[in-house]
């Protein structure tokens, strides 16, 4: 097949991804934009799955500050300094620092969440659904779709991106691995509210 010169500068423009890599997307999607940034998602994806295993012991601490009521800090980390000075790296950090100041995660990821509060958590939302009347063989399931639900709000890794919400944080992460080719982590954040 063909592949348009204006459809691999588009499709690059809306993914970031090199030039290469998108004319073999939109090569291996019979030039259909939409399969190719889909295409282009899970090649990061699994670029990311590759890189887990690595250390990423650069990075930077990027802050946010609304005013002067809201601040945060978030710590990205990366394998080089080199990347830990790349421009586009930069801007995603502060890009995740803005999202916690606005979406206000609770936890890292769900392995952060405390036994306790998961427990206290299946508590009441079994209880209201008792309540409901729902049948009791049914319960458990009905709750992995509430702890996931639990999970997408209270989670930073899960939560919608404030910017784009077709994506979560954690898959802008993996974009990002995948289109800067080495692994890429969100560490830890803090974030201060006067009067909270």
């Amino acid at each position: 097949m063909d592949i348009k010169a204006k459809d691999v500068a588009e499709l690059r423009k809306m993914t970031g991804a090199p030039m290469m890599d998108c004319k073999k997307a939109l090569s291996e999607s019979n030039g259909d934009i939409d399969k190719a940034v889909e295409y282009l998602r899970k090649k990061g994806a699994a670029t990311a799955a590759k890189r887990a295993e690595r250390e990423a012991k650069e990075g930077v601490i990027a802050s946010y500050v609304h005013g002067d009521k809201l601040g945060v800090l978030v710590e990205v980390n990366s394998e080089t300094d080199f990347v830990a000075r790349n421009e586009e790296f930069k801007a995603f950090a502060r890009d995740i620092a803005m999202h916690v100041a606005a979406a206000s995660p609770s936890y890292l990821a769900p392995e952060d969440v405390p036994a306790k509060v998961l427990d206290k958590e299946k508590e009441i939302e079994l209880e209201k659904l008792k309540k409901e009347g729902k049948p009791a063989n049914i319960l458990d399931k009905i709750w992995e779709g509430k702890k996931e639900k639990f999970f997408s709000e209270n989670c930073l890794v899960k939560q919608s991106f404030v910017k784009n919400p077709d994506i979560t944080i954690e898959g802008l992460l993996n974009e990002k691995i995948g289109k800067i080719g080495e692994k890429i982590s969100i560490s830890r954040f803090v974030r201060y509210e006067v009067g909270k």
